[in-house]
């Protein structure tokens, strides 16, 4: 975050605005981390009030996450057809319930897949996660094992024609390259509705949000990093997910979006 910038970054600005178009990352934003990614915990009334939030913004709100549409759904139930964009912009489900697949996984995933699990096994608390193209190697439980998980990413990104590295919190991701990303996914549902013509308003946490926060700046909207990261494009910060949280319930008592 610029320094200069710093003072004005704190909070938000004021809720009581119809016009925006709301996304939402989910890991380090609206929950907080787990030990493995299928450990974390929905608090109660979390979907009440985003759901509400999509009532209020007349259903311009999206979830915009790295898991996979499936697993938003999973986590999320009653939230169920909301648009969302996942595997970091792969996929995404617009508002008219269509969805937009990701590419399908190559062959060679598989043996990569293999390879890091054998590498993971000599690292307790280290994580394979698989989400469709995706591998993700975690080791937030096992900081010892940051190392040797980048290495093999990157020894082997080869055997993956057209994918890149994707680093994040106590992460490193192999996925297909191209253009999609968060960023990418935002833009799309801009020029749809009922998002398209709204103040975009994105509130992310990790390396793989800067992309979502380049986008909203660039169209005047809103940029919130969660945390404190010295480094984000973003313009303004809540301080961590249950500020979040917090933020999302206040402003559904207060009745502030129109």
């Amino acid at each position: 975050m610029d320094e200069s910038n710093e003072a004005a970054t704190r909070t938000l600005p004021p809720m009581a605005t119809g016009d925006w178009a709301l996304f939402l990352d989910v890991d380090g934003c609206l929950l907080d981390f787990a030990a493995a990614p299928d450990a974390v915990h929905v608090p109660d009334g979390l979907a009440d009030a985003i759901a509400a939030w999509a009532q209020r913004l007349h259903g311009a709100v999206a979830l915009v996450s790295g898991r996979s549409l499936d697993t938003l759904d999973a986590l999320f139930p009653q939230l169920r057809g909301l648009p969302a964009a996942g595997l970091h912009g792969l996929e995404r489900r617009d508002a008219d319930g269509v969805r937009h697949a990701a590419p399908q996984p190559p062959r060679a995933l598989g043996d990569v897949v293999a390879e890091a699990r054998r590498i993971a096994d000599g690292y307790p608390g280290a994580i394979v996660e698989t989400k469709g193209p995706n591998l993700a190697l975690h080791w937030r439980q096992a900081p010892q094992a940051a190392a040797a998980l980048r290495a093999l990413a990157s020894a082997e990104l080869p055997r993956l024609p057209g994918y890149r590295l994707q680093a994040g919190d106590h992460v490193v991701e192999l996925r297909p390259g191209g253009d999609a990303d968060k960023g990418s996914a935002i833009l799309a549902f801009l020029a749809e509705p009922p998002f398209r013509g709204r103040v975009p308003v994105f509130l992310g946490d990790d390396l793989t949000d800067e992309r979502g926060f380049a986008a909203v700046n660039a169209h005047g909207g809103i940029s919130v990093l969660v945390g404190d990261r010295a480094d984000s494009a973003a313009r303004h910060a809540l301080r961590d997910p249950a500020a979040v949280r917090a933020w999302l319930v206040t402003a559904c008592r207060e009745g502030a979006p129109a």
